[in-house]
């Protein structure tokens, strides 16, 4: 909150402490959760999961937007319905990354096991631990979806705006969800092909990573429709350069940094913008290296140093960063033209450089 006599519209944001505030409400939920289930004498084992899950880190970005979504359309300080709001969004997301994981066969998140991993190991006597432990983990996740929206109806925000909000939220779940089973279907599609990864990055990354939690905290402080058109503007460029980076540092990435192996997408044989332009540059034996290599769930690490070395043969990293720094340009000439109160707009500028230049 601003001190005294400032001015909250001008006064910078306080993103550690928006971060603090949302980890304080996720804790004390899943924490009742855990003691609920052991005074019904029931299983801790799920609400643990989460609670583990959720704490294990996290750039906490789409609660941070819900925030800034808010102030930038008039909203004063951080009341508790925006941050129980935001803490919805983020078990949300929790849900989506414990499914997506079992989905990506991922052992590691984090830099921690997987939920469905580290279920698996509290029972390694069962039949079929990897079994278990996915099942196991499914459950989780849809716990975390289920609170997410207790989280919501819990908010304590008034009956009108909460109504907008709950829009917006049930648009971004069949979002994210159309997109993820886009990411399935491009296994079908040429490895050239630029437009089906495209189609994924905008239902998959930028609609529900950017823009939707911007348009939650902003339909939570009663935004009118051009406050949204503008927030779009800015959102959809930079969750494409979002995801963009994250796919480069999927392959080139440091597994310290980004708690993530780079062997997993090349691995699982994601269709990227990167590969697609790979692809595109490839000689005849460079492609046939690529089709035989990426997708192999045996992939070794000299073989993934193989396939890097293509896509630096193709140029296809300078062109995907290319990408980047277009895409990020555009979403900052965007949000100049915004005219968010001033805070709010240092914030979202930070956010965009945090979200196209990070190492992880």
């Amino acid at each position: 909150m601003p001190a005294p006599g400032t001015d909250a519209a001008t006064t910078p944001l306080d993103l550690a402490a928006v971060r603090a505030q949302v980890d304080a409400c996720l804790d004390e939920f899943l924490t009742a959760k855990i003691r609920g289930a052991s005074h019904r004498e029931l299983s801790s084992e799920l609400p643990e999961a989460v609670h583990h899950f959720v704490q294990a880190g996290g750039k906490r970005l789409r609660p941070l937007l819900c925030v800034i979504g808010w102030q930038a359309a008039g909203g004063r300080g951080t009341p508790p319905p925006v941050i129980r709001v935001a803490a919805a969004l983020e078990m949300f997301h929790a849900f989506a990354l414990i499914h997506d994981d079992i989905m990506d066969r991922s052992a590691t998140r984090r830099g921690h096991p997987t939920a469905h991993r580290a279920l698996a190991a509290r029972h390694p006597d069962v039949r079929d631990p990897a079994w278990f432990g996915a099942s196991a983990a499914i459950l989780a996740g849809d716990l975390a979806l289920a609170w997410s929206d207790e989280l919501l109806n819990t908010s304590g925000a008034l009956a009108e705006p909460l109504a907008e909000v709950r829009r917006v939220v049930d648009t971004m779940r069949e979002d994210v969800i159309h997109g993820q089973y886009l990411d399935l279907l491009t296994q079908l599609r040429p490895a050239a092909d630029l437009d089906a990864p495209l189609k994924v990055i905008l239902y998959k990354t930028a609609k529900y990573t950017v823009e939707c939690p911007l348009h939650t905290g902003m339909a939570l402080a009663g935004a009118d429709r051009a406050c949204l058109q503008r927030a779009t503007r800015f959102a959809l460029p930079l969750g494409e350069a979002f995801q963009l980076r994250d796919d480069l540092l999927g392959v080139f990435g440091d597994p310290a940094a980004t708690g993530k192996p780079v062997l997993d997408d090349l691995r699982e044989g994601k269709h990227t913008v990167l590969l697609a332009h790979a692809h595109r540059k490839a000689t005849p034996h460079q492609r046939a290296v690529l089709d035989h290599l990426v997708g192999d769930p045996g992939l070794t690490d000299a073989g993934a140093a193989t396939v890097r070395d293509i896509l630096h043969a193709t140029g296809a990293p300078e062109e995907t960063e290319r990408l980047i720094t277009t895409r990020r340009r555009e979403s900052l000439d965007a949000l100049n033209r915004a005219h968010f109160p001033p805070a709010a707009t240092a914030a979202l500028a930070h956010i965009a450089d945090l979200a196209t230049a990070r190492t992880s």
